[in-house]
């Protein structure tokens, strides 16, 4: 079975690491919509956030009104779109101020693809759209700049109260990333998800795992069931880093497949990835991890 896995494993060690650059932050308002929740508004806004390469489209949504924790949103392979802004809303209902990234910036506008119902891992045309994309934000480094930029700019936003932790949550993809995340900020980020993350364990010296020394952060570390068929001992390095570096955090396997907890996830030749009760259980841990962490 060929998958985002795959993918990020292949694209990781293939980039030229850039130098760092004098970073300028800046946002700008593109769009702007507010919409309502049972007690309490919420806005979403388009804005771009300067990074040391380049220009970074990303939504920001918010409640209308008070200062709150930040979240980051990490997006799967198919990257910035109407799934990842509806979490984003979900979490600003809840109270939280969330940025989700292009995380293809450097290479595309969001959104990347348009309907994604009929795209297959398994056809090399699909997965040729990916490769590209996907090798744009490996593991050199180019994460790590985003995210000092990104903090940044939160920091500076009326809707967020820097004197939070900022929580950071990503899927597949963005399972390796918040992890980059949480080492490259260790002083800010305070909560980290990751949902059927690929490529947390390789044999690569630059393996996200080996990262877990420079967090402070609490995880939770959702695992599919046929990543975990596939590596069955990578929950248990997790598990052993974590304890070694003296982290706190929780590792589960669900029954779900790789992609169960986002809502436009294609289908397979099996059916529907998309797991509601198991997306939702995680959903509920989730906002647990960050009830007690960003306070």
């Amino acid at each position: 079975m060929h998958d985002e896995k795959d993918l990020l494993d292949s694209t990781t060690n293939d980039l030229s690491r850039r130098d760092f650059v004098a970073m300028s932050l800046a946002g700008v308002a593109a769009a702007t919509a507010t919409v309502s929740a049972a007690g309490r508004a919420v806005t979403e806004t388009d804005v771009v956030i300067q990074t040391p390469d380049g220009s970074c489209d990303c939504a920001f949504i918010y409640p209308s009104t008070g200062a709150h924790a930040a979240i980051i949103i990490w997006p799967d392979a198919f990257g910035l779109r109407v799934s990842m802004r509806e979490m984003a809303k979900r979490l600003a209902h809840e109270g939280y101020s969330v940025l989700v990234p292009n995380p293809y910036y450097r290479v595309a506008k969001s959104p990347v693809f348009g309907d994604i119902s009929k795209f297959s891992f398994s056809n090399p045309a699909d997965r040729t759209k990916l490769t590209p994309l996907m090798g744009s934000i490996g593991a050199d480094g180019t994460a790590e700049r985003d995210v000092v930029a990104f903090v940044a700019w939160l920091d500076k936003q009326k809707s967020v109260d820097p004197s939070k932790k900022i929580g950071t949550q990503g899927y597949c993809m963005g399972g390796p990333l918040v992890f980059r995340t949480a080492a490259a900020v260790p002083s800010r980020i305070g909560a980290v998800g990751s949902f059927h993350g690929g490529g947390l364990v390789t044999d690569t010296p630059n393996s996200p795992h080996l990262l877990i020394p420079k967090m402070r952060a609490r995880l939770y570390v959702a695992v599919a069931s046929n990543d975990d068929q596939r590596q069955p001992d990578a929950k248990d390095t997790l598990k052993a880093a974590f304890k070694k570096a003296g982290r706190s955090a929780q590792i589960e396997v669900y029954k779900s497949l790789h992609g169960w907890c986002v809502p436009d996830m294609p289908a397979d030749a099996n059916g529907p990835i998309y797991n509601q009760p198991e997306a939702e259980q995680a959903w509920t841990k989730l906002l647990a991890l960050y009830k007690t962490a960003l306070a």
